[in-house]
């Protein structure tokens, strides 16, 4: 456990936040910080044609121990963390025996962290959490799956007599801004499968994803002396609040979950000449996914007539449903499924109301399901991870590479 907690914590405390607005791979210089320590590491325990390229792709092999062949797997994580809160200083704190009261995380800024408000604090009772100092996020996401997966390849370098087949690991950059995959080269790591230590609790295991779009619509309005404005004056905010009324609204985030897709404005700007407004469009269903753009259209549509032609429109298709290329490879989600029943985990297997690296690389011709890392609260300052939720991440990924030498 405290091998686990080191290792996490000299990750967490190193800033690798990544930055949408940036046009360099990776977004910001400080990812080569933790890149390059990886590196290092990886060559430590023992591992073999360790490589970083230009863009900060890592990656690695634990070779074959076994004399027949066995199909060479993958273990991919990303080492970014998320540009929403601060990932500067981040000041971990251990709370050990987790007695199921609230957590004070910043005594001063009153910040708590509440088991009466964030239920699934009352799963590790009796555990050891680490938590924020609540003045900025953990970076369990995702450098709680980058520490089990360099654990795992630790230990097995230790115990020759598990037996496994080929291994290579994959750290990426600017997973959280949705370009971990865009420069992985598939053909350079050589796994016929992979699996992305991105999830949440422990016992997630996911192979669907949402369809997922951005949404840009442009107003020009005309502005015009109020007093003088009739039949002139075009308030592009007023047809930016007509259009998103329009839009369905009960399908939103704070109302959806399972497989229910939505609609989420997350940002307006603007005044009366020229107003923006920024959605991303959300679904499980292929064709639910394509009737929501299309109503986009009729509404960009309606309003230019109404309006001389003043909106435009811009959508940009951003990942798709991994579940159409795992499911015809379904046996690497059984390989993990039963991994985690040999060590005495419920498997969750549920569809992600996110993205992941694993959806792009599915497309890309890697079919990469989604494990559990263990993290709670991603994001935010109330994020927390069990140590033993990382352990047991842990033992999965021995279990899975034991589990592909035998069948």
């Amino acid at each position: 456990m405290q091998d686990i907690i080191d290792r996490f914590i000299s990750y967490v405390t190193i800033d690798t936040q990544s930055d949408s607005s940036s046009e360099t791979t990776p977004s910001t210089k400080k990812q080569w910080n933790l890149a390059n320590k990886l590196v290092e590491e990886l060559r430590s325990i023992g591992l073999e044609d360790v490589s970083i390229d230009q863009n900060a792709y890592i990656m690695a092999t634990l070779p074959s121990n076994v004399k027949y062949e066995v199909p060479t797997i993958g273990f991919i994580s990303h080492f970014d963390t998320s540009p929403d809160f601060s990932g500067t200083n981040v000041k971990p704190k251990i709370i050990e025996n987790y007695d199921g009261n609230d957590i004070v995380l910043n005594e001063e800024k009153n910040i708590i962290l509440s088991s009466s408000y964030f239920h699934d604090l009352l799963q590790y009772i009796g555990q050891t959490l680490i938590t924020t100092d609540g003045n900025t996020l953990l970076g369990a996401d995702d450098k709680a799956g980058i520490t089990e997966i360099v654990t795992a390849m630790e230990y097995l370098v230790k115990h020759p007599e598990i037996k496994h087949g080929p291994v290579r690991i994959g750290f990426t950059p600017d997973e959280e801004i949705g370009r971990g995959a865009h420069k992985f080269d598939i053909e350079k790591f050589g796994a016929q499968w992979a699996y992305t230590m991105d999830g949440s609790q422990i016992g997630e295991l996911e192979y669907e994803n949402f369809n997922a779009a951005s949404a840009k619509i442009t107003i020009n309005g005309k502005s015009v002396h109020p007093g003088y404005a009739k039949n002139k004056m075009v308030n592009a905010i007023l047809i930016a609040n007509h259009i998103i009324a329009e839009l369905p609204r009960h399908e939103i985030p704070e109302e959806t979950d399972g497989r229910d897709g939505f609609f989420h404005v997350h940002t307006i700007n603007g005044d009366i000449e020229n107003t923006s407004i920024e959605l991303i469009i959300r679904d499980h269903d292929l064709q639910r996914f394509n009737e929501r753009k299309e109503l986009l259209k009729v509404l960009v549509k309606k309003y230019n007539l109404k309006y001389d032609d003043c909106i435009s429109l811009e959508i940009k298709d951003q990942y798709f449903n991994m579940k159409e290329k795992i499911e015809p490879v379904y046996h690497i989600v059984e390989i993990a499924k039963k991994a985690m029943e040999d060590i005495g985990i419920t498997p969750i297997i549920k569809p992600i109301r996110g993205g992941t690296d694993g959806s792009q690389l599915s497309y890309m011709g890697l079919p990469c399901p989604n494990i559990f890392a263990g993290g709670h609260n991603f994001h935010g300052k109330y994020e927390y991870v069990p140590v033993e939720s990382m352990q047991k991440a842990v033992e999965v990924i021995v279990r899975i590479c034991e589990l592909t030498a035998e069948q």
